[in-house]
């Protein structure tokens, strides 16, 4: 999982308040190049809190201790099998032991992300098109537009491509 996250230019932390002896043998032993151990609840937090002011930070954590940090990354991932503080608290939770799956989740939400813009996009443009259109204001020639059937049509149309550009996620690499 980490050498997936380092091929994507993800970068890796352990943060952890178990003692830094222990900490660090983790951390070379998965190939984790910064480590912060032996940190509270509050310590993590306002860990969490600079780095979250640099760039988005998505954390995993399975315990009572990490829920606040959770709580204040940009994503919280929690595993089913952590504490129920951590997993209520989490925005993802991986299922089935899914620590190997946090790379496809990562990149589901990405693509999934991509595909809101994109559809909000596409609908922002037929709605300032579409508007103007069904007024008459564009083509004030053409009365033929203001009829509800057309302007129905067109709407469950705009509708379906946001459907169809949706199941796109099924096809896409992750």
């Amino acid at each position: 999982v980490i050498s997936c996250l380092h091929a994507k230019n993800i970068q890796t932390i352990l943060l952890s308040g178990d003692s830094m002896q222990r900490t660090k043998k983790v951390a070379d032993a998965l190939g984790i190049d910064n480590v912060y151990a032996e940190k509270t609840p509050e310590e993590k937090l306002l860990i969490i809190e600079q780095l979250n002011k640099e760039t988005p930070v998505a954390m995993v954590g399975d315990g009572i201790n990490d829920a606040p940090a959770l709580a204040k990354a940009t994503i919280g991932i929690s595993m089913s099998e952590a504490t129920q503080l951590a997993v209520q608290t989490a925005q993802v939770v991986l299922m089935n032991k899914g620590i190997q799956h946090l790379p496809l989740a990562l990149g589901l939400g990405k693509h999934t992300f991509s595909t809101i813009k994109g559809n909000l996009f596409w609908a922002f443009i037929y709605n300032l098109i579409g508007i103007p259109v069904a007024a008459g204001i564009l083509f004030p020639l053409y009365g033929i537009l203001l009829n509800p059937m057309i302007a129905s049509a067109a709407m469950a149309c705009s509708s379906v491509s946001v459907v169809l550009n949706s199941l796109s996620l099924n096809w896409r690499k992750l």
